[in-house]
């Protein structure tokens, strides 16, 4: 039974939520000792948890005939129970956020329609990829409202949502057995780049200069995990070209990649916590082994 919830909650990619929060809690400046990050946390943990039960349970009259396997379609999981459930995390993520981590009211409340937006309209509606990306720029944006939503982590949660519809896309193309039309391929290679396209502008711009001005060594540190992304990012796109199951992992591999998006975007501001965030894919991996990503 227990891992029959673990399954719908697809659980092996919730350290991905964490280091969204707190990659935004620290973009916006915050302490990685404050107990509202624990708060904020928690209450990502439960919106992401009660937004993946609820998108299986929107999915239950597909799963019956495509993917059978799944709790719901295999009678592990009664379909009343999962919508009960993953309403009242939703519920739940949503009052911790607001009351106990001090989220924006708005950001928070714009979250939870996007998360039920996305799972009810997603297998009809091919635009729902920018809806999937803006629940995880919301997510960042939630986390960092705790703080101060206008500073400039913005971008950031822009980025991280353009790799997200990035991977939506790839996750599409598995759904349909490869079957997606070209310019949406290329689409999702260009959204996913982006996050080390507009690293290595930075380390162009600022870093570089001060290596060269001041001999300050320690701003090579960016590009280093910039480097690791691509490498990723590289490997995951070689797995993707054998079509077939294999486009179902590279979005693992893809969805492992989410902590390194984070970790060049708060590399400027924590490189302990950067590199933190860049040892998670490989352990991430391994986990989808036991628990599937998608």
């Amino acid at each position: 039974m227990l891992r029959a919830w673990l399954e719908l909650a697809r659980i092996s990619n919730l350290p991905t939520v964490w280091t969204n929060v707190t990659a935004g809690w620290l973009l916006a400046g915050g302490d990685l000792k404050n107990p509202l990050l624990l708060w904020l946390l928690l209450a990502g943990s439960l919106l992401y948890t009660g937004g993946m039960i609820l998108n299986d349970a929107a999915d239950a009259g597909f799963d019956r005939e495509h993917r059978k396997e799944r709790p719901i379609p295999g009678g592990r999981v009664r379909l009343m129970t999962a919508w009960m459930v993953g309403l009242a995390m939703l519920g739940a993520g949503w009052l911790l956020a607001v009351f106990a981590g001090d989220a924006s009211v708005v950001i928070t409340t714009a979250l939870v329609a996007c998360i039920l937006f996305y799972d009810l309209c997603h297998k009809p509606w091919s635009g729902a990829v920018w809806v999937m990306g803006l629940c995880r720029v919301l997510l960042l944006l939630m986390a960092a409202s705790a703080e101060d939503v206008w500073s400039y982590h913005r971008q950031p949660a822009l980025i991280l949502g353009s790799y997200v519809v990035g991977l939506t896309l790839v996750a599409r193309q598995e759904a349909r057995g490869g079957a997606v039309p070209l310019p949406s391929r290329c689409t999702a290679l260009a959204l996913l780049w982006i996050p080390a396209l507009v690293s290595m502008a930075g380390i162009v711009n600022l870093a570089m200069k001060r290596v060269m001005i001041l001999g300050d060594l320690s701003q090579l540190a960016p590009s280093m995990l910039t480097g690791l992304f691509a490498l990723w990012l590289l490997y995951a796109m070689r797995v993707m070209k054998r079509g077939g199951p294999a486009i179902g992992q590279a979005v693992g591999l893809l969805l492992a990649g989410i902590p390194l998006v984070d970790a060049l975007a708060v590399s400027q501001v924590s490189l302990p916590a950067a590199f933190g965030f860049a040892v998670l894919p490989p352990l991430l991996r391994l986990w989808q082994r036991w628990i599937a990503a998608t």
